[in-house]
C-alpha cells in the first residue's frame, strides 16, 4: 500500500518549500514474538514468555508480558533497559527515530542492546505497518502525533497477541509522561511509570538505584535555599547569541581549582577566545565539556587566571559560607596586565554528560540512602545519589550518571549505574582509566572479525599483480623491545651510478581493510591504538596488528614503499611510490641496531645498510634543525615489571639512542614526501597534519623562566647569564630553536633540558585536517610547509586514509565516494583528533597509576628535583631520575599555614624567609599518599631548602 507524507522544509536561503514523500505500508512485518502463527515465518527476537526468567517477576504484572517504552523513558532510563534482568522489550521505529535525532550516544546504546541476542529486544517497524501507521491530524503537534502512534502500536500488539490464543500475555506500556499515561489508561492500555514497574520487581531491589530522576532538573532538595541563578531558556539564549549579548562556547573546568573554569568561545570572537569563569554562582551548574552561553562581565569585574590550588574537600554540602570564603581568595588584587575577559554562565545549550567513574563517599548518617559520589576526574563535581547498597559499594569503583542539577542543590543529582570492582585492583583501575578517557576497548564483534582473511593466508598471484618484488633487498625493522605491531622497515644500498637508494616500507594495512565494511568502520571509530604500561588496546584485530600486517623478519609481507634516490649529501634526486612485497632480514631493537652500527667486527648486509642509513639520517637531522625544526624534551619513563606479580619493580627515564633518531628521520621524510604527493593529486581532499604556531602569550612562562627564574638560580649563574646574554626568542620557530641551542650553562647542565621541557608545554596540539577545508598547512615543530601521517597504519587510522589516497594517486587502487568528500573527511579528522588526544591522556594516566604502584612499597624516597612552575600556594617540581612531576603544597589541612608571598612578575614564591624560583634545584621526599583511596597520589615534601 502506498501513501504520501507532506511536510514543510526551510532551505538554506530561508525559503519555505513543500516536500511530498511516498510512504510504503506493508502488512507482512512480523511482530517479533517467538513462533507467532500469524506472522511470516522467521526466528522471533522476543523470548517465548513461558521461559521468562523468574528474576524479573513483577508484583504488578505477575503474568507473562512484554515491555514497550516511549521515547523519553528510553532516553532517560537507558541504564535500566541495559540491565541483564530487563528482557522481552519492543522498541518502536517511532521511538528509535526520535532517540536518534535527540541523542546519538543513547541511540548507539539501544542499537547495541537490540543487537544483543541474549537481551531479546525487538525493533518493530510500526511506521511502515499498515495497521499501526497513523497520519498527523490537523492542529496536532509532531510530539503528540508520535505519542498517539506509540499508543496505537501498544493496542495493536495487545490485540495481535490475543489472536495468538494467548490471552494471558500482556503488553505493558512504560512512560514517565503523565499526560501520555492518562490517555493510555483511558484507552484501556496497561501503563506504568518506570519507577512503578522497577519497584515491582521484588527479586531485584538493587535495580531501583539505577533509576534516573525523571524531571528535567532532577529532584529539588526539600526546603533547600536557592544557590544558583536560573538558566535562561534556549530560545532566549539563541536570540542573545545572535545579537551578540551572549557568547557560545565549550565549558572547561579546572583540574586545580574547582571554583574556576574557562569557556572556549566558538566562531570568530578572537578577542574573547577564552573567557574566565570564577565562583560557584557564575559557574552556575555547568559541567566540564558542556556547551554553554556566557555573558561577559563589565571590564572592572574582570579577573586573572587563579594561581591558587583549590580542591573540593567534601565539606557539608549546605555550607555555602565556606565556599564564599574560598571565593574571596580568588579576588586577591593582581597586575592589570594579567586581567582576562571574565564572564558568567547564563544557560546551557547542550549537556555533554556521560557516565562517570568514581567512588561513593558514604554518608555519616546511619541507614541513610542519600550519599555523595566523588568522580575520578577532579573536573567533575560530586554527584548526589540514592542507594540502598552503600555498605556493599563502599571501597568499590562505580559508575554514576547525572540526571539533573536543581538550583537549590550544591551538587547535581544522579543514579548508580554499575559496580566495576575494588578500588586499587589493577584490572579495575585499568577499566576506569579506559572508560574515563572514552577509549573503545570492547572485544571486536563477530561482524568485524568476519572481514578478516581466512587462515592460512598466503600472498597470491593476484596480490602480486600491481606490486614490485623487493624481497631481495636488505630490509630490516628497528623498534622498541617487545614490539609485535611492526609498521615500518628500511633499506639502504649503493646504486651503480654512485648514488644511494633508501627505502621506507610500510605495512599495507589498506590491502586488508577495505572501505565501508564493519572492520573499516570499527577501525575509524577507534582511530588509534592505545598503549598502556601493561596493555595494548589495538585499533585493528590482533591477526592483522601482530601477524599478517606486522613486518616481521623472514616472512613475506605486503608493503607500501617510498623509495628515494639520493646523493651523498642526502639531497633527494628522485622519489617513487609503489605497492610492494618485502621479506625483512632482521627485526631489531634500537639497542641491537646501535650495537651493529658501533661494532667493528660486523660487516654483513644489514649492518652496512644500517650504517649508511645512520650517516644520512644525521645529515637530514642537521638540515631540519638548520631550517628551524624544534628539538623538544618530555621526560618519558620505562617500568621494569616483576615477572610473576606484574607490579613495577624499577622506574627509569627512557634512554634514547642514535638509532631512535635514525628511524625518526626517515619516517619524517616519508611523511613529507607522501604529503606533497597526495596534495598534488588531491588538492581538495588530502588528509594532512598541521602544528599551529603558538600564540605569543603561550611563551610568557618560558621567557620569564629564562630571564628571571634562571637568573635567580645562584650568584655564579646570574653572572654567567649576564655574560652570555641569555634570551629566549620566540618570534619564529627558527629563532626559538637557535636560542634554545645557545641556552647552556656549565654551572647548570640540566638547564637546557628544563627549558626544552617548558617549551614543550607552550606548544599547541598538532591536528589532522582536510586540505580543502583549511589554508594553513604549516607544521611549526617540524618547520615543514606540509606534513601527513603515512608510516603507522597498524596503529593510526589517518595513515590508512593516506595509504588509500596515495594508492589512487599512483593507480594502484580505485577511489570511492567518501574518499573525495571533504566534509566527511573533515568529520573523520575531528574524531581522529579526539581519539589521539584521549589516547595520550589514557597513557599518562596509566603511567601515573604504575608510578603509584612503584612507590607503594618504597616508603620515603629522597631525591633531587627542579622547580618547573611556581603557584600562589605551591610549587610544581620535576625529578629527573624518574621523569616524575609532582606538587609541593605549603597549605595543608590541620597544619599551621606558613607566611606565603607570591610574585608573579619574577615568578617566585617566598615561604617564610625562603624564596623559591623557577628552575631552583631542591631536595624532596617522595611518598605515596593513600589516605584517599579514590585519589591516591604521589606526595612531595620539600626537604632542602628547609622552610
Amino acid at each position: 500500500m502506498l501513501t504520501s507524507r507532506t511536510f514543510l522544509k526551510r532551505t538554506r536561503a530561508g525559503a519555505v518549500v513543500k516536500v511530498v514523500r511516498e510512504h510504503y505500508l506493508r502488512d507482512d512485518i512480523p511482530c517479533g514474538a517467538d513462533a507467532c502463527p500469524l506472522c511470516p515465518a522467521q526466528p522471533g527476537q522476543l523470548l517465548a514468555l513461558e521461559a521468562r526468567p523468574s528474576g524479573a517477576a513483577s508484583s504488578l504484572c505477575p503474568g507473562p508480558h512484554y515491555l514497550l517504552p516511549d521515547t523519553n523513558l528510553l532516553l532517560h532510563q537507558i541504564d535500566i533497559l541495559e540491565d541483564p534482568v530487563i528482557k522481552n522489550v519492543i522498541v518502536l521505529q517511532t521511538v528509535l527515530q526520535e532517540v536518534r535525532s535527540r541523542s546519538a550516544p543513547v541511540y548507539k546504546r539501544i542499537r547495541d542492546v537490540i543487537g544483543n541476542p541474549e537481551k531479546h529486544f525487538y525493533s518493530f517497524t510500526n511506521e511502515h505497518h499498515r495497521e499501526t501507521y497513523i497520519e498527523q491530524q490537523q492542529g496536532e503537534s509532531s510530539n503528540d502525533r508520535n505519542d498517539r502512534a506509540i499508543r496505537v502500536a501498544v493496542k495493536w500488539y495487545s490485540e495481535h497477541l490475543k489472536k495468538m490464543q494467548n490471552e494471558d500475555v500482556q503488553v505493558i506500556f512504560l512512560t514517565n509522561d503523565r499526560n501520555n499515561k492518562e490517555k493510555a489508561l483511558e484507552e484501556g492500555i496497561t501503563a506504568y511509570t518506570c519507577e512503578e514497574y522497577i519497584k515491582s520487581l521484588v527479586a531485584n531491589p538493587d535495580l531501583v538505584d539505577r533509576l534516573a530522576c525523571v524531571s528535567a532538573e532532577g529532584k529539588e532538595i526539600e526546603s533547600g535555599k536557592i544557590i544558583f541563578p536560573e538558566h535562561l531558556p534556549l530560545s532566549k539564549l539563541q536570540q542573545g547569541i545572535k545579537s551578540g549579548i551572549y557568547l557560545q562556547g565549550t565549558y572547561r573546568a579546572s583540574r586545580d581549582n574547582y571554583l574556576e573554569a574557562t569557556v572556549w568561545v566558538h566562531g570568530d570572537a578572537e578577542e574573547n577566545k577564552e573567557i574566565i569563569i570564577q565562583g560557584l554562582k557564575h559557574l552556575n551548574r555547568a559541567v566540564h565539556e558542556d556547551i554553554v552561553a556566557v555573558e561577559l562581565l563589565a571590564k572592572d569585574e574582570w579577573a586573572a587566571p587563579s594561581s591558587v590550588v583549590l580542591q573540593d574537600d567534601g565539606q557539608n554540602e549546605d555550607d555555602i559560607e565556606t565556599e564564599e570564603e574560598k571565593e574571596n581568595i580568588l579576588k586577591i588584587s593582581v597586575n592589570k596586565n594579567m586581567l582576562r575577559p571574565t564572564g558568567k554562565v547564563v544557560g546551557i545549550i547542550k549537556r555533554n554528560w556521560r557516565p562517570f567513574c568514581g567512588m561513593l563517599s558514604k554518608s555519616q548518617i546511619k541507614e541513610a540512602r542519600r550519599h555523595l559520589f566523588t568522580p575520578a576526574d577532579r573536573r567533575i563535581p560530586r554527584i548526589r545519589i540514592e542507594t540502598r547498597q552503600a555498605d556493599k559499594l563502599e571501597g568499590q569503583r562505580i559508575i554514576v550518571a547525572i540526571d539533573g542539577w536543581p538550583r537549590n542543590s550544591r551538587y547535581p543529582n544522579g543514579h548508580f549505574v554499575k559496580n566495576l570492582g575494588s578500588a586499587g585492583d589493577k584490572e579495575t583501575e585499568t577499566e576506569v582509566l579506559l572508560l574515563e578517557h572514552d577509549v573503545p576497548h570492547q572485544p571486536f564483534s563477530q561482524s568485524v572479525l568476519s572481514f578478516l582473511p581466512k587462515m592460512p593466508w598466503n600472498i597470491t598471484e593476484k596480490d602480486m599483480k600491481y606490486r614490485e618484488d623487493l624481497r631481495h633487498l636488505y630490509v630490516c625493522s628497528v623498534d622498541p623491545p617487545g614490539c609485535t605491531d611492526i609498521d615500518d622497515a628500511l633499506h639502504f644500498r649503493e646504486m651503480e651510478n654512485g648514488n644511494l637508494e633508501v627505502g621506507v616500507h610500510i605495512a599495507d594495512v589498506s590491502h586488508f581493510i577495505r572501505p565501508g565494511n564493519a572492520l573499516d568502520e570499527e577501525s575509524a571509530k577507534r582511530g588509534t591504538t592505545v598503549y598502556l604500561c601493561e596493555k595494548r588496546i589495538d585499533m585493528v584485530p590482533e591477526l592483522l596488528s601482530s601477524n599478517l600486517c606486522s613486518l616481521r623478519s623472514n616472512v613475506d609481507r605486503l608493503a607500501f614503499s617510498c623509495i628515494w634516490e639520493m646523493n651523498h649529501k642526502a639531497e633527494i634526486l628522485k622519489t617513487r611510490f609503489t605497492k610492494s612485497i618485502i621479506n625483512s632480514k632482521a627485526s631489531l631493537t634500537y639497542a641491537e641496531a646501535q650495537m651493529r652500527i658501533d661494532s667493528a667486527s660486523m660487516n654483513d648486509g644489514i649492518t652496512v645498510s644500517l650504517r649508511g642509513l645512520n650517516k644520512l639520517a644525521k645529515i637530514l637531522k642537521k638540515k631540519r634543525i638548520d631550517n628551524g625544526a624544534l628539538t623538544l624534551s618530555s621526560p618519558e619513563v620505562r617500568f621494569h615489571m616483576d615477572s610473576e606479580t606484574h607490579d613495577p619493580i624499577d622506574l627509569q627515564t627512557k634512554e634514547l639512542k642514535e638509532t631512535n633518531s635514525m628511524v625518526e628521520e626517515f619516517m619524517l621524510l616519508a611523511n613529507v614526501s607522501v604529503a606533497q604527493k597526495i596534495y598534488d593529486e588531491f588538492p581538495e581532499f588530502a588528509l594532512l597534519r598541521k602544528h599551529p604556531a603558538p600564540p605569543p602569550s603561550n611563551y610568557d612562562i618560558l621567557v620569564k623562566a629564562a630571564i628571571c627564574g634562571i637568573s635567580a638560580y645562584n650568584l655564579f649563574h646570574l653572572f654567567f647569564c649576564l655574560l652570555q646574554n641569555l634570551e629566549i626568542k620566540t618570534d619564529s620557530a627558527k629563532a626559538l630553536a637557535e636560542s634554545l641551542d645557545k641556552a647552556e650553562s656549565p654551572a647548570f647542565p640540566y638547564l637546557n633540558t628544563l627549558l626544552r621541557i617548558l617549551t614543550t608545554r607552550c606548544m599547541m596540539q598538532a591536528v589532522y585536517f582536510c586540505s580543502g577545508m583549511d589554508n594553513d598547512f604549516h607544521h611549526y615543530g617540524l618547520a615543514s610547509p606540509i606534513y601527513t601521517h603515512f608510516t603507522s597504519p597498524i596503529r593510526r587510522y589517518a595513515d590508512i586514509i593516506v595509504h588509500r589516497l596515495l594508492a589512487v594517486a599512483i593507480g594502484a587502487d580505485s577511489t570511492y565516494p567518501e574518499l573525495t568528500d571533504k566534509h566527511k573527511l573533515a568529520d573523520l579528522c575531528k574524531n581522529l583528533n579526539y581519539r589521539h588526544k584521549m589516547a595520550q591522556y589514557a597513557q599518562r594516566a596509566s603511567v601515573a597509576f604504575h608510578t603509584q604502584l612503584f612507590f607503594k612499597t618504597k616508603g620515603v624516597v629522597n631525591e633531587d628535583a627542579y622547580i618547573l612552575f611556581v603557584r600562589r600556594n605551591a610549587v610544581v617540581v620535576l625529578i629527573p631520575k624518574y621523569g616524575l612531576e609532582g606538587t609541593v603544597f605549603f597549605e595543608e589541612k590541620d597544619k599551621p599555614t606558613p607566611k606565603l608571598d607570591y610574585n608573579n612578575e619574577v615568578p617566585s614564591l617566598t615561604v617564610e624567609d625562603t624564596t623559591l624560583h623557577i628552575f631552583d634545584k631542591v631536595k624532596v621526599n617522595v611518598t605515596l599518599d593513600a589516605s584517599n583511596i579514590q585519589h591516591q597520589k604521589i606526595r612531595m615534601e620539600l626537604v632542602e631548602p628547609k622552610v
